[in-house]
């Protein structure tokens, strides 16, 4: 067996949600599984959430929420997005609640004859998808006017809850506005991880909870608000070993010479695993012994090398790419940072070849 895995600490998770409800309290958490839990494996994620307190969970497809009911998990799983006139019959049979923004969806569903509680999703200022205002309210009295449909959530989205707080409370505003006119026993909800954490008049009946459930901060004042443990740790070993001269140029493109003689390390772990093939040339590093290891050369599609200069190194050892080793810790936000990317993406973009390993 190929010796690189994702290592996924449940009790991060438990911890986790746990820290975040009690903030939130009395709001319901939501947790956020879609992405296959964010590349952290959605099944054993959802177990653990519902475990620690989670009442609701999120998918973006109607795939995503089957994959949780053939599970046997029954908690209510929300679609994100909506669905195709396609899915309902999958949505019916599955008892997935799905979200609508358009009349054509509404009458889809309505349409199968079957008792549904729908999620009413407002665009109020990410426009990406949701309906505006003024059509919400055409939509709310559709699903109303048919008789076996009900609205059962009223929600939003926030774009930019980390860094844009005037922007996030008007957005708050108007989601309270529109409850306002139409109150009803259904959920009220727009708060992400970054919402959630720093805006409390944000948090309604529920909160949707995705990025910091696994352990990382949407921004750095969210490092004030609530302490998190990340949930991954992504692990490989040394399995080759060449003393090298100074100057010689390991991998392909020979992109960068050894300044002095070293030995260097091959791991089997590479881009097609979801190491960025760019991490080698904005000083991406691993950890060995205890240690920060530079890359000696680009991300190769199976592989990387790893610059041990005269530091004692033996085959099997550990090699740690996010996540803690000793004292030392690599996580996804410095990979983002280095990369100009998010920790959302980073998170992601490990891939199958990388077998998931349970602990807690």
């Amino acid at each position: 067996m190929r010796p690189s895995w994702v290592e996924v600490d449940l009790d991060a998770i438990r911890h986790n949600v746990g820290a975040i409800s009690r903030l939130v309290a009395p709001a319901a958490f939501c947790a956020v599984v879609k992405a296959d839990g964010y590349g952290h494996g959605d099944v054993p994620v959802a177990e653990a959430a519902l475990d620690a307190g989670a009442s609701w969970l999120a998918v973006a497809t109607v795939t995503e929420g089957m994959r949780l009911r053939e599970a046997g998990i029954d908690a209510p799983v929300l679609l994100l997005s909506e669905a195709t006139p396609a899915d309902v019959p999958a949505i019916i049979h599955h008892h997935l609640t799905p979200t609508v923004y358009s009349t054509s969806f509404v009458d889809a569903l309505a349409a199968a004859g079957t008792p549904l509680a729908v999620h009413i999703k407002l665009d109020t200022g990410m426009h990406r998808v949701g309906t505006d205002a003024k059509s919400a309210h055409e939509l709310f009295e559709r699903v109303t006017a048919h008789p076996t449909l009900t609205v059962g959530g009223l929600w939003t989205h926030f774009p930019s809850a980390e860094d844009e707080p005037d922007f996030t409370s008007d957005q708050t505003k108007q989601l309270r506005e529109f409850a306002a006119q139409h109150p009803g026993d259904h959920l009220v909800h727009a708060a992400n991880s970054a919402g959630a954490l720093l805006h409390p008049d944000a948090r309604f009946d529920m909160v949707r909870v995705g990025l910091v459930m696994y352990g990382c901060y949407p921004s750095p004042q969210c490092r004030e608000v609530v302490d998190l443990r990340p949930a991954m740790r992504v692990v490989s070993e040394v399995v080759h070993l060449r003393r090298l001269p100074a100057g010689a140029r390991p991998a392909y493109g020979r992109i960068r010479p050894l300044p002095r003689e070293s030995t260097v390390a091959t791991v089997p772990i590479g881009y097609a695993d979801g190491v960025t093939r760019r991490l080698a040339t904005v000083g991406g590093e691993v950890l060995i012994g205890g240690r920060r290891r530079p890359l000696a050369g680009v991300v190769t599609m199976d592989q990387i090398v790893v610059d041990m200069g005269d530091d004692p190194v033996s085959h099997g050892d550990e090699v740690v790419l996010l996540g803690t080793q000793g004292e030392a810790h690599i996580d996804a936000d410095e990979w983002a940072d280095r990369l100009g990317s998010v920790s959302w993406e980073i998170l992601c973009t490990f891939g199958p070849r990388l077998p998931r390993r349970y602990r807690g």
